[in-house]
């Protein structure tokens, strides 16, 4: 099984750029055409918050449109940047979204890796919250099947990074959280998004992960000293994650864009140390 990840869209209303500069729209449809041409095609694909930049109806219809040539299912979890009624509203046909109650919390059991949603959303704030009424819902769908492979994707992610910043917006209760997690060894991975960079930690006795965004990223800034998040224009990216019974869960980052290649690797026959004139000595082989 092949679990595609991509996070922070920052869908905008057509031919709106994020911060006059940056075409997310456009940015997610190259990753979308992307997944589409890869030779193998990911099973599932998880879209893992900040949805769209404002939670606006209009920006979850562009949305739709976006994520309409993927012919896989998708799955959405809501980022700060979204607002449930809007998503839902939008997204409610698709079947898996919760047809009532506050969160957008949800399991999919219909893949060799258990599937589950998690909403951190703290309306009207940029930090994510995994509180009481959250923690017991996690926990109770954990203990429904502790034997089956299980992937949690979120928005926020439960643990610092070294990106002061950005982490002073990290889920809160990410330690409650942990506790919960560590009693079931058969959580492959914690999937999130929100920091806009590849990010791996071991967490919670399983390994934890953010996935970079396919439009901007957060520049890579590990000063202690919370210097305001900037943004630059590294290469979009998306992550997929490799199911086996024999491997467990092996995550690869891959690049939207073209930068050359493929090539093979042949050297040039002169190129030194290549070719029969390097050969052991018979003497020194023996």
């Amino acid at each position: 099984m092949i679990i595609a990840q991509i996070t922070d869209l920052h869908v905008r209303p057509p031919g709106r750029f994020a911060y006059d500069r940056v075409n997310t729209n456009a940015m997610l449809k190259a990753a979308v055409d992307a997944l589409m041409r890869l030779e193998r095609r990911p099973d599932v694909v998880l879209a893992s918050g900040d949805l769209t930049d404002c939670g606006l109806a209009d920006e979850y219809v562009a949305l739709r449109e976006l994520l309409a040539p993927l012919s896989m299912p998708v799955y959405l979890v809501p980022g700060n940047h979204d607002r449930r009624e809007n998503m839902r509203a939008v997204f409610q046909a698709d079947g898996y979204l919760p047809a009532d109650g506050e969160f957008l919390h949800y399991v999919i059991d219909d893949h060799p890796v258990r599937l589950i949603g998690l909403d951190t959303v703290v309306p009207g704030e940029g930090h994510g919250l995994m509180c009481l009424r959250r923690l017991n819902w996690l926990e109770t769908q954990l203990a429904r099947a502790p034997g089956e492979p299980t992937v949690i994707f979120m928005h926020h992610p439960p643990f610092l990074t070294g990106l002061a910043d950005m982490d002073r917006i990290n889920c809160r209760g990410g330690d409650s959280m942990a506790d919960i997690v560590a009693r079931f060894p058969n959580v492959e991975r914690v999937l999130c998004g929100h920091h806009h960079r590849p990010i791996q930690a071991r967490w919670a006795g399983t390994l934890a992960s953010v996935s970079p965004s396919t439009a901007h990223q957060v520049a890579l800034d590990l000063k202690p000293d919370n210097s305001p998040t900037m943004f630059n224009l590294e290469p979009p990216a998306y992550q997929l994650h490799v199911w086996s019974p024999y491997s467990g869960l092996v995550s690869h980052t891959a690049y939207v864009g073209d930068y050359g290649g493929p090539y093979p690797f042949v050297l040039d026959p002169d190129y030194p140390g290549h070719g029969a004139d390097n050969a052991a000595p018979a003497e020194a082989a023996e």
